[in-house]
């Protein structure tokens, strides 16, 4: 039984995005009312309870657009998808992806978890803020010389994440008091490998600068292990060891380091009086799961430092088991093996194995970790409220599938299909000006995305912004594979593009010699407005099935899935070429060397502004390497190649 948490992604913000590539804000025209694209809003109030509750409605990268109480959940949220609304309003529904409701049992409850999801969510429509693509962590890398940073997105990085915290407020505010207090390096690795002297950080006291050797290894280390205690919620016993070293600096009469270590003990006292003053819940998550047949839900309530972080829900695998002591046993073991416990999991059941998981999870975290069936006073609430929406979020899902079914009956019927599809492909094209262009291509089955089929192909060779040559290759590379090996291939092939897109696909499946899959163009209507698309077949005709057809919903879903892997991928390549140097490309130029080369220069600069003669002065480094060097700064490789060919 494997966990699957829906729709989770990686993706991020940019000032910069690629051109023509940005998905339509799909604000409706006139005062019509509003539904969400690819969302069916009528068809999820119909599945609401006319209890009072706490909804949050959620945009299709997981961000939290809005989260507002109701003394009735169906009549408030009935309003979006029935009623005209203000321009603002309008364009928070067009972004709907999906909504999640929390019942409680007073409409005072509702109030007071909105005003807890307000504060730990921080949601876009709520406070008027962007910076909300997915909960922030503090990121420790495991390197020699560990770098601890902000981090947000997909968690791919080696290393430690501690949180989630609930705001990046929050994330920088304990940033900002780690550098003080532990003098930990926040630089980029291209540039910490390439300083020849301690940068401004160092200098007001916010970093040891271990770039330069400015501190032992063996300190570093310790000062690491610190900031990991304190991060990790274990201030108790960081506390009792400052205060041993402190006594310690004082008997061997070193006074300065005893005030310092002092200062650091008050300092570590007032963060973590300030943790708890937002709940009495500190630390813990309670777990809820519901099942009809096989098919289960579990749904997370977290608490960290006192805060309400609102609820997770998860529909695992579960392979035919229909108990659901054993799912959530399952459950349990799987999630936690990956992050980090809290300090007490409180479940709705008893499950076999919990004296041995919680002594696993005592042992993983390092500190004792309660696994809890019975509970009284706040924690029963807790657990309540948990299982009745764990039991909403299954009978919602079960509804959402039927929906999925019915898109996927539309879509046969508008292709003039004898069955079902059981796999659909959709191949899009990300770059900025020509710049890293990637190629994504994403999976749905009749459940809807297989993430874990999803692919990304670096395209290179070609006229950069070339999008029909980026297409070809990306749409070879994926099908030669599947040609030579017999490997699956899709009932339906969805091109986000025009007439020449399509004619691409076509010839690359005909050169392949592959048959008996339905090619679709999907081009954009007028004035890029959602549900205008017009769908180009091979055979010429343009189909135009209009903004309520359930089919091309479901087609403009994996388009924009489509669209929106292809733009997180070209994000982190583009970043990452941005932050590599380029010395690092070429061939002869090593650690010593480059070293050798930033510090006569004065950084990269002044390596860049020098002439290959002035270059070959260095020391180690030879006039064919100059050259080389030169060429690869000022984006000259061809050249230099071409000469020594000819010279050969």
């Amino acid at each position: 039984m494997t966990p699957r948490k829906p729709a989770s992604d990686d993706g991020t913000s940019g000032d910069s995005a690629p051109r023509d590539r940005e998905t339509p804000d799909g604000k409706p025209a006139g005062g019509r009312p509003a539904d969400g694209g690819g969302f069916d809003g009528k068809a999820f109030v119909r599945g609401l309870s006319t209890a009072p509750g706490v909804y949050r409605i959620i945009a299709a990268d997981d961000s939290v657009l809005y989260v507002c109480k109701a003394a009735s959940l169906k009549k408030r949220v009935a309003n979006y998808f029935t009623k005209a609304h203000s321009l603002r309003t309008s364009s928070m529904v067009a972004q709907i992806a999906r909504m999640e409701v929390t019942v409680t049992r007073t409409p005072g409850e509702a109030l007071l978890l909105e005003n807890q999801l307000i504060k730990s969510l921080r949601p876009r429509y709520n406070v008027m803020l962007r910076d909300d693509k997915s909960y922030p962590y503090v990121l420790l890398t495991d390197e020699t010389w560990p770098r601890l940073a902000f981090h947000r997105g997909a968690r791919n990085v080696p290393g430690r994440y501690f949180g989630p915290y609930p705001g990046a407020g929050a994330v920088r505010e304990t940033l900002s008091l780690m550098h003080k207090l532990f003098k930990l390096r926040s630089c980029e690795d291209s540039v910490f490998r390439n300083r020849s002297r301690p940068c401004l950080q160092y200098q007001i006291g916010r970093c040891s600068a271990p770039c330069v050797g400015l501190v032992p290894a063996r300190d570093y280390a310790e000062a690491v292990r610190r900031a990991s205690l304190f991060l990790d919620g274990r201030s108790d016993e960081l506390n009792e060891e400052l205060g041993g070293a402190m006594e310690a600096a004082s008997a061997r009469l070193d006074f300065e380091q005893a005030a310092r270590l002092r200062d650091l003990v008050a300092t570590l006292r007032k963060m973590q009086a300030r943790q708890y003053v937002d709940g009495h819940a500190a630390d813990l998550d309670v777990l809820a799961c519901a099942m009809q047949g096989t098919h289960a839900c579990i749904l997370l309530m977290a608490f960290r430092d006192g805060r309400n972080l609102g609820t997770r829900t998860f529909f695992p695998k579960t392979n035919g088991v229909e108990n659901p002591a054993e799912v959530l046993s399952a459950f349990v073991s799987q999630y936690y093996a990956e992050q980090p416990a809290p300090r007490e999991l409180v479940l709705d059941r008893d499950i076999d194995d919990c004296e041995l998981l919680q002594e696993a999870l005592t042992a993983a975290a390092g500190r004792r970790v309660q696994i809890k069936t019975s509970v009284r006073g706040e924690r029963a609430g807790y657990l309540d409220l948990v299982r009745r929406n764990a039991e909403l979020a299954l009978a919602t899902e079960l509804s959402s599938n039927a929906a999925q079914h019915a898109r996927a009956e539309s879509l046969r019927d508008l292709l003039g299909l004898t069955d079902l599809p059981q796999r659909i492909e959709c191949f899009d094209i990300s770059h900025t000006m020509g710049e890293a262009t990637v190629a994504s291509c994403v999976v749905f089955d009749a459940q809807g995305a297989v993430r874990s089929q999803y692919r990304r192909y670096n395209i290179a060779g070609i006229e950069p912004g070339d999008d029909y040559a980026a297409m070809h290759q990306a749409l070879e590379r994926r099908f030669r594979r599947a040609a030579e090996e017999g490997g699956v291939l899709p009932d339906i092939l969805l091109i986000d593009g025009g007439s020449g897109q399509v004619a691409q696909a076509r010839a690359v499946l005909a050169d392949l010699g592959i048959d008996g899959i339905v090619l679709v163009g999907v081009a954009k209507g007028e004035a890029r407005r959602p549900g205008h698309e017009t769908l180009l077949l091979p055979d010429g005709r343009e189909l135009r099935p209009g903004v309520e057809s359930p089919g091309l919903q479901l087609i403009q879903q994996v388009r924009d899935e489509a669209h929106r892997f292809a733009i997180t991928g070209h994000r982190g390549r583009r970043q990452k070429a941005r932050s590599t140097s380029r010395l690092e490309d070429i061939p002869g130029i090593g650690p010593r060397r480059r070293a050798s080369l930033l510090k006569h220069f004065g950084g990269l600069a002044g390596l860049k502004a020098a002439g290959a003669e002035e270059i070959a002065k260095v020391e180690g480094i030879n006039d064919a390497l100059a050259e080389r060097i030169y060429a690869t700064l000022h984006g000259l490789q061809g050249n230099v190649a071409a000469n020594v060919r000819s010279d050969g």
